[in-house]
This record gives structure tokens, C-alpha cells and sequence, in this order.
């Protein structure tokens, strides 16, 4: 029984770890690369940008998963359908130094925009 319990609250933690807690280590974005949706992931999911530049990020999905399919920039009111194995361009506004969050639409799939 002991065990058991040990397994669950081992299983608990792991999960709250990489839903709530992991933070992949901050890349440089650049125009050349793509942000790849694979996995359940986006990689990378901290994209570094200056900020007050106009910028394109480039978003190619290769998962299956019906979550991949959208993407969505809340705060810029940005919302994109990614088909599959197909680069789908965003063209952002030059924006002000901070965080922009980017995810599907069940937040399922995470990522952040850095604007420094």
C-alpha cells in the first residue's frame, strides 16, 4: 500500500512539474528557423525578439494531435489554423518590451514570446 501511495504522489508531482512548472531554456529566434510543433510541444517555446521591430516567426506542425491545429497570440489577438507538415508565416507588429504567452487552444501546447 505504502508503495502505491508513493507511485501516486511521485505521478502528481511529474505532472505538476511539466504542465505548470518546467520553463525551457530562452533561444534566440531567427528568421531562418522554424518553431516546430511536435510531440505535444513547441520547440523552441521561449522565442527572443527585439523589441519595437516589426518580426516574422515561422510555425511548422508536425503533430498529428487536433490541439496542434490552432494557434493562438491572446495578448496581440492573433489566432492561426497550422496544417499539417505546412510553414505557416505570423507576422508580428513591433512590440513593447515583455512576455507575449502563445498556445493552442485547449493550453494544452505552451509557449512564450520574449520582447527584450
Amino acid at each position: 500500500m505504502l508503495l502505491i501511495n508513493l507511485f501516486c504522489v511521485a505521478l502528481i508531482a511529474l505532472i505538476v512539474w511539466w504542465f505548470w512548472l518546467y520553463k525551457p531554456k530562452a533561444t534566440t529566434h531567427q528568421a531562418t528557423n522554424a518553431i516546430v510543433v511536435k510531440d505535444g510541444v513547441y520547440s523552441p517555446a521561449r522565442i527572443t525578439v527585439p523589441a519595437n521591430t516589426a518580426t516574422q516567426l515561422t510555425f511548422l506542425r508536425q503533430d498529428k494531435a487536433g490541439c496542434s491545429a490552432s494557434l493562438l497570440f491572446p495578448d496581440l489577438d492573433i489566432s492561426e489554423e497550422l496544417p499539417m507538415d505546412k510553414s505557416v508565416v505570423i507576422s508580428l507588429p513591433a512590440l513593447a518590451k515583455g512576455e507575449y504567452p502563445f498556445h493552442c487552444q485547449m493550453q494544452m501546447y505552451k509557449g512564450v514570446l520574449l520582447v527584450e
